[in-house]
């Protein structure tokens, strides 16, 4: 017969029908919660009484609840170093992507950290480019976006010239980006301004790696697009890009 102490480790975020796919019934839940063994953060998610709960702990327990989600964005990209961007505005939400609507109770958590659902997600793949890193005393598997792949996430949001000087300024520092796997992720992006802005920033960038994509073979669409209103146009890429003393390569 299973019991609490067998399904469920501490500071995982848990419901009633997950409990009740690991044998324990309902009657069992409520004994759990009369004794204190279990409390409820809000109505209908439970974990076992413990300390504060940390942004990775939620994070985990959207996978064991059948979450496909990852840290993407400017939140993978501190992991990995890079933060020169965050002095602009601080690091902000945790920013993840997920291949569904997550819970409504995400919406619903008293925590000190916030969470950012990233509408916009400019991969189908929800497997490449994301690699698992281990988190607490028991090594649970928090999935985050890769640099390359966070670089390109970020790419797709961008809007203004702050945060294309930004990004141009973390991406001089991206000396040891993979360029077998950036081809991959290129080749897998569905962002058209995603693939152009970050390309024209890579190229801008002048690093080695560069020279090792396949331009030719990554699908960037037709016509001119906007970044920047009033912008120059990149006669490579045909973007917008602000006017400034960044080297404009090929613009027009």
């Amino acid at each position: 017969m299973a019991t609490l102490a067998s399904v469920l480790q501490e500071g995982v975020l848990v419901d009633r029908k997950w409990l009740s796919q690991q044998g324990i019934k309902a009657t069992a839940v409520d004994y759990y919660l009369r004794t204190n063994k279990l409390e409820a953060i809000i109505a209908g998610l439970y974990r076992k009484p413990g300390p504060p709960l940390k942004w990775q702990n939620v994070v985990y327990s959207l996978s064991v609840l059948g979450h496909d989600v990852h840290i993407g964005h400017l939140t993978a990209l501190s992991y990995h170093g890079y933060e020169q961007y965050l002095r602009l505005g601080g690091p902000g939400p945790v920013r993840l992507y997920s291949t569904a609507p997550l819970p409504s109770w995400m919406g619903r958590l008293e925590t000190t950290f916030d969470f950012t659902m990233m509408r916009r997600n400019p991969f189908s793949n929800s497997a490449v480019g994301v690699v698992e890193v281990p988190f607490g005393t028991w090594d649970w598997p928090i999935r985050y976006a890769t640099p390359e792949r966070a670089f390109l996430e970020w790419a797709s949001t961008i809007e203004t010239e702050e945060e294309i000087l930004g990004a141009f300024e973390l991406l001089e520092g991206a000396a040891h980006l993979r360029p077998r796997l950036l081809q991959v992720l290129l080749e897998a992006c569905g962002s058209i301004k995603a693939k152009r802005l970050f390309l024209w920033l890579a190229r801008s960038a002048g690093h080695s790696w560069y020279r090792y994509l396949d331009i030719a073979a990554i699908h960037l669409g037709v016509g001119k697009r906007q970044i920047v209103p009033g912008g120059a146009l990149d006669g490579e890429f045909l973007i917008t890009i602000p006017r400034s003393n960044m080297d404009y390569k090929n613009s027009l």
